[in-house]
């Protein structure tokens, strides 16, 4: 895909996902009616082929949204730190992109109230097919074991929403995927 087209989806993707009405502000817990807080949302650097993240993790940072952006550990899982803006990123391996400041530990996700993943593709029925890494199975499985209610987003392409995508024991569905042209949501 030319450059200019993956910038275009990526413009339209951001905009996609702050439709979600998950984003919209949440109410502070035992707070009065009065007050709201803005989500939190554990998002992610794009990397080669994937729908680009940088309009969105700006938006949402921009809108008041505390971001978390994943950071890579040497086993395959995810810490995490707070997106301070674009000069706040530093080259990683395997191509990423991850924020400079302190690291939140890998239970920080749970603090999250939306959080967008990658992926390959998403079926009918909101089965995620991921790169087969892992670091994104230990996130789902880590906020299941939270017990906190807890939005999965996937971020695709249009083309990438399909019938039926292959599935193994531990992997978990996600509530929608946000694609360019809208939102699809799953029931599960």
């Amino acid at each position: 895909m030319p450059a200019e087209v993956v910038a275009a989806r990526g413009v339209a993707l951001a905009r996609r996902v702050r439709e979600l009405d998950e984003l919209r502000t949440a109410p502070v817990t035992g707070a009065g009616d009065a007050e709201v807080a803005a989500p939190t949302v554990a998002a992610y650097v794009s990397i080669g082929g994937e729908p680009d993240t940088r309009a969105l993790i700006d938006a949402l940072r921009a809108a008041g949204v505390r971001v978390l952006l994943p950071v890579l550990l040497p086993d395959n899982d995810l810490d995490w730190a707070v997106y301070e803006g674009p000069e706040h990123l530093a080259p990683a391996g395997w191509g990423l992109r991850e924020p400079d400041g302190p690291r939140l530990t890998p239970e920080a996700v749970a603090e999250a109230d939306v959080v967008l993943l990658p992926g390959l593709a998403v079926d009918r029925t909101g089965l995620r097919l991921g790169r087969g890494g892992g670091s994104y199975d230990r996130v789902l499985a880590r906020l299941e074991r939270s017990g906190r209610p807890t939005s999965l987003v996937v971020l695709l392409y249009d083309d990438e929403v399909l019938e039926r995508v292959p599935a193994e024991p531990h992997d978990r569905r996600v509530h929608a995927a946000v694609t360019p042209s809208g939102v699809h949501r799953f029931r599960h």
